[in-house]
């Protein structure tokens, strides 16, 4: 399948019925933006909003995201590539560890960082942790003031209104480092113009890296394993949701539906037991609740049909990661 498209314009499309990108006009603006914290800060939350449209899963569980995820937001002066990373935390097994290195490349590779922190706690271990990641390895790698990093104070909804902040420990974080503060909440929008004015102005005038009225580089089927991923996420113990990995077996589109086959992967016989569920009514729950987003995503009817597999330790396998997809991504 090809990357998701919305609203498609038939201007974006050659003779060929290949995708090209038009000329920018004069003055834009455009470039990488990476966005990075710790995990379940918000930042699928907050790209999905900027974009406008679900590409990226949330839930409450940490390190949900598994993949750097690109979503695009294209206005008439500019275009924002936005690259959303794993949450950076202490690893314990492959899967984490690759998650992580991940995590620290996108650092290397976008022309502005986004710091995103939960804006309902004090500034802790791990945020300084990221903030020292990002003034060694950005020293090390590129000149630093090629790089803007802006502090985004995510959750501001969840604070009384006479409160800009928990304390004021993330605004000395950002002054010792002479970085730009934004205030937001990616679950209401508030704050959301401001942020990407601010990001806007850190860019240099560029081209279009991809048509318009596409929101993510990343294909449909893609997508789907993730949203298939969420609902296990949102639905089953949390002993279970980093244990899983899922396969797309098969996608099939006809005139009138989308056939998707796809397998749940997990490591011990007890969580397939979990995700299928007494008489089947756990895995029949999340299909149904994956199919209503699939839906959604491709704009059609959709028969889904879900398996479970155990692969034990498939979190500490190289070979294992790599059949899912989870590899260490070049800069």
């Amino acid at each position: 399948m090809e990357p998701l498209l919305t609203g498609i314009q038939n201007d974006i499309f050659s003779l060929s019925g290949e995708v090209t990108i038009p000329q920018a006009p004069p003055g834009f603006k455009s470039g990488f933006v990476g966005i990075i914290g710790r995990p379940n800060v918000g930042k699928s939350t907050l790209m999905n909003q900027l974009v406008g449209q679900k590409i990226a899963i949330t839930s409450p569980i940490a390190q949900t995201t598994r993949n750097r995820l690109r979503g695009i937001l294209t206005t008439p002066e500019a275009q924002l590539i936005f690259v959303d990373t794993p949450g950076i935390h202490k690893p314990h097994h492959q899967l984490g560890e690759v998650l992580v290195q991940n995590a620290k490349i996108a650092i290397e590779s976008v022309d502005v960082v986004l710091f995103v922190v939960d804006g309902t706690t004090s500034c802790g271990t791990g945020d300084r942790y990221i903030a020292d990641l990002l003034c060694r390895d950005v020293a090390d790698k590129v000149n630093t003031s090629q790089i803007p990093v802006i502090l985004g104070v995510n959750k501001i909804d969840q604070l009384p209104q006479e409160t800009q902040l928990a304390d004021d420990s993330y605004t000395q974080l950002a002054q010792s480092q002479q970085w730009q503060t934004v205030k937001f909440s990616a679950k209401t929008g508030a704050g959301l113009q401001q942020l990407q004015d601010l990001l806007i102005q850190q860019l240099e005038t560029g081209p279009l890296y991809y048509p318009p009225d596409l929101v993510t580089d990343q294909p449909e089927r893609f997508i789907m394993g993730e949203l298939i991923r969420e609902q296990i996420l949102l639905l089953t113990r949390e002993e279970v949701p980093h244990s899983v990995a899922i396969s797309m077996d098969l996608v099939e589109e006809t005139s009138t539906i989308t056939r998707v086959l796809a397998t749940i992967n997990v490591e011990r016989d007890s969580q397939k037991g979990i995700l299928i569920g007494k008489g089947g009514t756990m895995l029949k729950a999340i299909g149904s609740a994956a199919r209503e987003q699939i839906q959604k995503l491709i704009d059609g009817k959709v028969y889904l049909e879900l398996f479970v597999k155990v692969q034990p330790k498939w979190r500490q396998s190289r070979t294992r990661l790599a059949e899912f997809g989870y590899r260490v991504e070049e800069s």
